[in-house]
């Protein structure tokens, strides 16, 4: 399974936010966005996901086009883990994962023995267990994100986009989200993901892309895309990249103290 955009132009209606856009997510793939706030990203992804209709090129999913596949058949297809959610009814954590099965359901069908064991398996594996019958919208920022993550495990499906996945997290639960990104991948899932850490690009990547103004300014591996100069363009300050362990990169942001 394969996810392309060819040239595309996306925002929203009489609002374009970017344009000439091309980029393929393969299987077995992690491609991580980096941008500042306000670059594009989250609009990119609701158009590659086509919850937003595209303003120019055409979206590809394997051989179709996606404007011309059924919601339900995108949705077996790609799972979408959204930036922030604070929900609005009291379903427990285990409620909200198990609707990530939704795609798979017949019309008016409830979930069956397997889908409930989908999700169990989702929540164990993102370590929630505790928490599966603690209300969703009284758990904590971090413990929400996590849930959202087991909800598009649960979907079951061959690519995932997962829009910040570590913004809300804490520095452990944000090293087990990327190590199950990883044994994602390694498993044969594509995986796009946007990330404000370029330390989360350099640890987890094949490919990194940069957007900025609505722009793909770079594409290619973590090596040679996230380097000082382009970081600094990216977003302002200066940086410094350094090489703790053999092939082992991390950024440096050059930040002038006063002691």
């Amino acid at each position: 399974m394969k996810l392309e955009a060819r040239e595309l132009a996306f925002g929203y209606p009489g609002h374009p936010v970017g344009r000439g856009v091309s980029l393929a997510l393969q299987a077995g793939e992690i491609v991580c966005l980096l941008g500042p706030n306000g670059g594009g990203k989250t609009t990119l992804f609701k158009t590659l996901l086509g919850l937003l209709p595209a303003q120019g090129g055409e979206v590809l999913l394997g051989d179709a086009a996606l404007s011309a596949l059924p919601r339900r058949e995108v949705a077996r297809r790609i799972g979408y883990v959204p930036q922030a959610h604070a929900g609005y009814f009291p379903y427990t954590v285990r409620e909200v994962v198990l609707m990530g099965r939704t795609a798979h359901l017949p019309a008016f069908a409830g979930p069956s023995r397997r889908d409930r064991e989908a999700a169990d398996a989702a929540i164990e594996r993102l370590g929630l267990a505790p928490l599966a019958e603690a209300v969703y919208t009284r758990s904590s920022g971090g413990e929400r994100q996590l849930a959202l993550i087991a909800r598009a495990l649960a979907q079951d499906t061959p690519l995932l986009v997962m829009d910040e996945p570590t913004a809300s997290l804490d520095f452990g639960n944000q090293a087990r989200v990327l190590e199950q990104v990883m044994a994602l991948a390694d498993a044969g899932i594509g995986i796009l993901l946007s990330t404000h850490d370029p330390d989360h690009a350099f640890l987890a990547a094949d490919r990194v892309a940069l957007l900025s103004g609505g722009r793909m300014c770079a594409l290619g591996k973590p090596e040679d895309v996230l380097t000082a100069a382009s970081l600094h363009a990216l977003y302002g300050v200066e940086v410094a990249i350094a090489e703790v362990s053999a092939g082992r990169r991390v950024a440096v942001p050059g930040i002038r103290g006063h002691r």
